[in-house]
């Protein structure tokens, strides 16, 4: 299997995990008190006590499976941008690692968070409470609360892939939207909006680059070679 083919279905994957992220956030997740802005942390403490097997999943999914995947597909990428500009290809392969490289560290403390949730709670839940608090705020920071480094990565390569038309006209659109919509996340204001742009722009995204890395990818290689 060639790289391209190996990114396409990671682009896939990607898309899988974020499908998954968005339905437990609106079913489950939301119960526990997530998806709001105003998250009470003492909710959230009680039910990770509770249910720490969820959290631990669905922290190592949206945040440490996707790194991986996405590790992948910043590759395959980068290597396809390569071919037709050098410094392109170099530009978005460190844009998307530097993005990689903060999701998962943004699942690494979330899982220390919840492991240390669970040592706490039983003797000190007050304690365990400030805990989670002060590593959520830090997971938030890494990538969970904005999108920037995310919005970088896939506005650069949508728009080298408008420059040298190195994408189909789907991929590249949606790339600058969600791109957009993931620099965005910086406005306080303007973060919740946006961030649902960037969310489910990058599932319509992920998808439509994995089909053409997949379908399309070896044609394009071999053209590029010639």
């Amino acid at each position: 299997m060639t790289m391209q083919r190996i990114g396409g279905v990671a682009a896939l994957a990607c898309a899988v995990t974020y499908l998954f992220g968005f339905a437990l956030l609106v079913t489950v997740m939301a119960e526990m008190g997530f998806g709001t802005n105003a998250i009470d942390a003492a909710t959230v403490v009680s039910a990770t006590v509770e249910n720490p097997a969820l959290m631990i999943t669905w922290n190592t999914v949206i945040y440490i499976v996707n790194a991986l995947a996405l590790t992948l597909l910043i590759v395959a990428l980068a290597s396809r941008l390569k071919h037709i500009s050098p410094e392109w290809g170099t530009t978005s392969m460190a844009f998307g690692l530097v993005w990689c490289t903060l999701v998962l560290g943004a699942g690494m403390i979330a899982n220390v968070a919840t492991e240390r949730v669970m040592a706490l709670a039983p003797s000190d839940f007050d304690a365990a409470v400030r805990i989670w608090e002060a590593l959520h705020a830090v997971e938030l920071g890494l990538g969970g609360g904005n999108e920037i480094a995310g919005g970088v990565w896939i506005f650069c390569v949508s728009l080298a892939g408008l420059m040298y038309r190195a994408f189909g006209k789907i991929v590249t659109g949606l790339g600058l939207l969600t791109g957009l919509g993931g620099l965005l996340t910086i406005l306080p204001p303007l973060g919740e909006v946006a961030g649902a742009v960037f969310g489910l722009g990058a599932i319509a995204w992920f998808i439509a680059v994995g089909l053409a890395l997949l379908f399309k990818g070896e044609a394009v290689a071999a053209q590029q070679s010639t």
